[in-house]
């Protein structure tokens, strides 16, 4: 089993748009990242910012959901 990680894209939230790693996101499919294990999956749609002492997740985060293939 691979996982993967997805979102409704910016432009058209009709379309999603799939983790690509090295902080990108791509329409294509075959260029998505496949997690080995859900952990590693969930562990990068828990990433929280800091900033001036405030946490809290991007919105690309936010509206992300892990996807067993």
């Amino acid at each position: 089993m691979s996982f993967y990680i997805k979102r409704p894209s910016t432009i058209d939230s009709s379309d999603e748009v799939y983790w690509k790693g090295d902080n990108q996101w791509t329409e294509d499919f075959s260029e998505k990242k496949d997690y080995s294990n859900k952990t590693d999956a969930d562990a990068q749609v828990a990433t929280t910012v800091t900033v001036n002492g405030y946490t809290y997740t991007p919105v690309q985060w936010k509206t992300s959901t892990v996807v067993e293939e």
